[in-house]
């Protein structure tokens, strides 16, 4: 069988979306165990309160990951925008690596840059501010320190309030897709071939020009929130695949 790498990306697993775990369970014991590797590009979780998380839901998603990494798969992790409190004890449970949020690596010969690629997203100046504080790592020492219960009831209300968002207008939805410039500027700064993220909940593959008029690809990974979305790579290619919701 040809080498295989898979990249997964916005599936936001929480206990209120079961249909969503169902059919990633499905995926970690069906298609990735026939992967050389697995990449989780950000946002697994809708929210991830902090590795102390003993929730019979966090276990068994830790659970079934071990299960994977036990059988050979290599598997990567770069944080999302939700879930960028994961860290060294997750790991440590279910034989992960975690990747800095900028990543390069060699995919079948080419140069690759992986992220989650909300930090791409520059038009949309109040978030790259919030994200800048959030992620300030005293801040994030800070939300570990803080009693589990409460942290709980922080993420509970952040999916509230996202629940109850109204429907975005086509110039929202402008601001919060990436920056063609940041695109090229960070395909250039690590001299890649080919950037793969996730983040706008948008798969498809684009040509991009770079400033020495070289083409590259940039691909975008799908959500999982309407159906199951991963991206195969293989030395002979690279294709986008769905799976329906059960």
């Amino acid at each position: 069988m040809a080498a295989t790498t898979w990249f997964i990306a916005d599936l936001h697993l929480s206990p209120a979306r079961p249909d969503i775990t169902a059919l990633f369970l499905q995926f970690l014991r069906q298609q990735a165990p026939n992967a050389d590797a697995l990449y989780i590009l950000g946002d697994l979780f809708d929210a991830w309160i902090g590795d102390d998380d003993n929730s019979d839901f966090a276990q068994s998603i830790q659970a079934a990951l071990a299960e994977l990494t036990q059988q050979g798969v290599a598997v990567y992790f770069i944080a999302g925008n939700r879930d960028f409190l994961i860290g060294p004890s997750f790991a440590t449970r279910t034989g992960v690596t975690l990747l800095p949020e900028a990543s390069v690596i060699d995919l079948y010969g080419c140069r690759t840059l992986i992220m989650h690629g909300d930090s791409l997203c520059t038009d949309d100046v109040s978030y790259q501010r919030f994200r800048r504080i959030i992620r300030h790592p005293w801040l994030t020492k800070l939300l570990l320190r803080l009693p589990l219960a409460w942290r709980m009831r922080i993420a509970n209300k952040l999916r509230a309030n996202s629940a109850t968002q109204k429907p975005l207008t086509d110039a929202q939805l402008r601001i919060m897709d990436v920056n063609q410039h940041a695109v090229v500027e960070a395909m250039q700064q690590h001299q890649v071939q080919w950037l793969i993220h996730g983040h706008t909940h948008r798969p498809n593959i684009h040509q991009v020009t770079l400033a020495n008029q070289a083409l590259a690809q940039r691909i975008v990974l799908g959500d999982w929130y309407q159906q199951g979305s991963w991206l195969a790579v293989t030395a002979q290619g690279l294709q986008l695949h769905t799976a329906p919701l059960r």
